[in-house]
């Protein structure tokens, strides 16, 4: 079996990256923002870990901030957004509705807040090219929560690119292939209220972090044009009905094809109606390499070279001890949804500098929550960017921007910009 993978360090890190954070290194108190099914679980992580010293929650729906503040010791309610940004709270955790992240992360910006924003970080290239710009601004930390860049195949992945096992990757494959019938209409009816359908049309190129962030989260390349193809909805039920779609939008499924920058090509689906059985295995990855290539599907992982293929599955399941997630925590939530939430770790992480706490908390997606939550700690504690800072959240949501373009425009060649990367810090 593969040992665990040691991470890269966050830039210039002061403190051991391959240990727990000292919890004299200091503290932060959070801000939650949308008391939803997804922030619970970092609700807890955070609530856990030693350098954060208070938790402030806030919902439009006040009974569920409430509910969510009573299950953790010295949490707290306030009543508004905006409540919450004129206190003395040191970050705010935005996990809110997908098209609402841009404005309210460039708020608590504004507002003097680090931030950390699930995905997507935003749906338009301006709001884009605003968050860079702000966090260039202030210095303050900006973190986009994507999972993929956990994933144990990208973990796999981004160490065998480093030690040149693969050749030259001419060629990899992220799909996203989440089913509306499998949660999606629980998530959308349970945020969206009597005039659901009109979001839960929501673009699937729009949300394309967990397919392209586990490509680029291992390559270092970018994606610089992009051809995208949308399918027509089928299915009549009012979703995906551009008469009724809050962005008129009609297409369900969507497959594009990047050119990326180190010369190779990347492809991307993103599906919602689809016969697959997402609560396995919802992000899958292929790479493709002169020399090696790397092939999932819902439950096997094959390395192959030129001489054999190697079944290397176990390396990616994620172990079940040490969940530490009480059924009952999640009557309110979608079955279908339940084991986003309740994943271990797999073989393939490495557990060593994370905080010892998290040995029996809740983890979720393939082993990525406890990594989340520790990262953005880490970067707000010791000032350095994390992994997934501003620009790298740029490169993963980015090129989906442009292939939801380039399908409205029959499949049309399109540019993506370049966003850079990450200046150094003193």
């Amino acid at each position: 079996m593969t040992p665990p993978i040691q991470e890269e360090p966050l830039s210039a890190l002061p403190l051991d990256p391959t240990a727990p954070l000292d919890e004299h290194a200091g503290s932060i108190s959070i801000g939650i923002v949308g008391a939803g099914q997804f922030s619970r679980s970092f609700a807890t992580l955070w609530d856990k870990h030693p350098n954060v010293s208070r938790l402030v929650i806030t919902d439009l729906v006040p009974e569920r901030a409430e509910a969510l503040a009573a299950r953790y010791e010295g949490a707290t309610t306030v009543a508004s957004f905006e409540e919450m940004l004129a206190s003395d709270l040191d970050a705010v955790a935005i996990f809110t509705q997908r098209w609402t992240h841009a404005p309210l992360v460039l708020a608590a910006l504004a507002a003097g807040k680090h931030v950390y924003s699930a995905v997507p970080m935003a749906t338009e290239l301006t709001d884009v090219e605003a968050i860079i710009a702000a966090v260039e601004r202030t210095g303050l930390t900006y973190m986009m929560g994507e999972t993929s860049y956990y994933n144990p195949a990208t973990v796999f992945i981004r160490e065998k690119v480093r030690e040149g096992a693969l050749g030259q990757v001419f060629y990899a494959e992220g799909d996203y292939v989440h089913d509306m019938d499998l949660g999606f209409y629980a998530a959308y009816q349970y945020s969206g209220g009597e005039n659901w359908k009109a979001t839960a049309s929501y673009p699937p190129m729009l949300y394309p972090t967990h397919a392209i962030g586990g490509v680029l989260g291992a390559l270092p390349a970018r994606a610089i044009s992009v051809s995208c193809l949308g399918v027509e909805d089928r299915r009549g039920d009012g979703v995906f009905d551009r008469e009724v779609s809050q962005f008129a939008n009609s297409f369900s499924n969507a497959t594009a094809l990047f050119e990326l920058s180190d010369g190779g090509a990347m492809r991307t689906n993103e599906m919602r109606r689809v016969g697959y059985p997402s609560h396995i295995r919802e992000s899958r990855f292929r790479f493709f390499g002169t020399e090696a290539s790397f092939e999932q599907l819902a439950h096997q992982s094959v390395w192959n070279d030129k001489e054999s293929s190697r079944d290397i599955s176990a390396d990616f399941v994620p172990l079940r001890t040490g969940t530490g997630t009480d059924e009952a925590d999640l009557d309110d939530v979608d079955p279908a949804l339940r084991e986003a939430f309740t994943s271990g770790s797999a073989p393939v992480h490495n557990r060593s500098r994370l905080p010892a706490a998290y040995a029996d908390a809740p983890n979720g997606h393939e082993g990525s929550h406890h990594f989340l939550a520790d990262d953005f700690v880490r970067g707000v504690v010791t000032g350095e960017h994390p992994p997934v800072d501003a620009w790298r959240a740029a490169a993963f949501t980015a090129p989906g921007i442009v292939a939801h373009a380039s399908a409205l425009a029959g499949g049309q060649r399109l540019p993506i910009p370049d966003f850079g990367s990450r200046p150094a810090r003193d």
